[in-house]
């Protein structure tokens, strides 16, 4: 099980739905959280009103600022936790962008989950950029929790999506501590895809999980690429789903991570509280 937890809260966002994510994780699991808040200081060199480079004042001001951020993110899930009974920790830093990030990333390599907000990929902020890149920095699963989640959440319904790659059974095994207490199993996959190899098939993955008792049903879609995150999201709508499982998908080009086109989907139109693995 999960006993070591990472909140990221954020600064520049709603900080409700990944606080309340964390808090419920955290109750699900009977385990310690981690929450860590970073306020961005400026990464630009300030310009005064005349043209004159602004004086150190000016960046400590930034920085007290970019703190009092901070702290107003962690004061929302410390109460939360308070009340909810919870061993916790709370942090708050400030640095800029590429120091947040790592520093996140090195903390998230030292937890057995990491927990982030949903990136709003049509919106230019800190908060967006560092739970995207913890995808790849991290060294472990990220449980993104959508930006329009609102009320409980208890991991027992999951669904795994699965095409028998190696980042689908990353993110399989990483999840193993919640798969093994789930109600119910999904697994879905694509529909006669000759991309699957026979020794790690659907059929096969349903039989390995049902010799530790997990039973799991099959639901198979359409290939077509345009339809892959849509259908995903329906078969989580159909089925009741409370969580989804599946491989974080991308690649480093000259130090910039691109996101495989699925997991950008998904990211950007995510229903479901979401682990993610690369």
């Amino acid at each position: 099980m999960f006993r070591n937890l990472l909140a990221l809260i954020p600064s520049e966002r709603p900080v409700r739905p990944a606080v309340d994510g964390s808090i419920f994780m955290a109750m699900a699991c009977s385990a310690h959280v981690d929450a860590l808040a970073i306020g961005y200081e400026p990464t630009h060199v300030p310009i005064g009103a005349v043209g004159i480079p602004a004086t150190p004042m000016v960046f400590e001001d930034e920085r007290i600022r970019a703190v009092e951020r901070a702290e107003i993110a962690i004061s929302v899930f410390e109460t939360e936790a308070r009340n909810a009974g919870l061993l916790y920790h709370c942090r708050t830093i400030s640095a800029i962008p590429a120091e947040a990030l790592t520093i996140a990333s090195a903390a998230a390599r030292l937890h057995d989950l990491t927990i982030a907000l949903q990136p709003d990929l049509e919106l230019s902020t800190f908060d967006n950029d560092l739970s995207r890149e913890l995808l790849f920095q991290s060294g472990g699963p990220v449980l993104f929790i959508p930006y329009t989640f609102r009320g409980s959440f208890a991991p027992r319904r999951i669904g795994i999506c699965w095409d028998g790659s190696r980042l689908a059974s990353r993110a399989f095994r990483d999840a193993m501590p919640l798969i093994e207490k789930a109600e119910a199993l999904t697994i879905i996959t694509i529909e006669n895809s000759g991309t699957i190899h026979e020794e790690a098939s659907p059929e096969r993955l349903v039989q390995h999980l049902a010799r530790v008792g997990l039973p799991a049903r099959i639901v198979r879609f359409p290939a077509r690429h345009s339809e892959i995150q849509p259908t995903i999201l329906s078969v989580a709508a159909d089925q009741r789903l409370d969580l989804l499982v599946m491989g974080g998908y991308g690649h480093s080009r000259l130090q910039e991570r691109i996101l495989g086109g699925v997991t950008r989907d998904m990211l950007q139109c995510m229903a479901v509280p979401t682990i993610m693995s690369h």
